[in-house]
């Protein structure tokens, strides 16, 4: 099945702790069904200092449900992601705009 979010694209988060926040998916893993959010699910990490980092509490962004996130479309809503054919190749859209992504 094709990607409805991919790597790149600007998205909403829909429930959770950061509802309403918005931020750009840095990775995407499809198996796992889940996706990194810069800026949205940080937990803090503590790490043991080494030559080449600093230790201590450090805040890492934390992989979120695919099913949690939803498109933001032109106008800066929320929007499904529809499939169709334009020139011979799969194209996504936005369901509210009818926008090519």
């Amino acid at each position: 099945m094709a990607a409805k979010l991919k790597k790149g694209d600007k998205v909403v988060v829909l429930t959770g702790k950061d509802k309403g926040k918005q931020g750009e998916i840095a990775s995407v893993n499809p198996a796992a069904g889940k996706a990194i959010v810069d800026g949205i699910n940080i937990a803090v990490r503590h790490t043991k200092q080494s030559q080449s980092s600093q230790g201590g509490r450090i805040p890492q962004a934390m992989p979120i449900q695919l099913s949690n996130l939803a498109l933001v479309d032109a106008n800066g809503k929320a929007t499904r992601v529809g499939f169709r054919e334009e020139d011979g190749k799969k194209v996504r859209f936005a369901k509210t705009t009818g926008d090519v992504i």
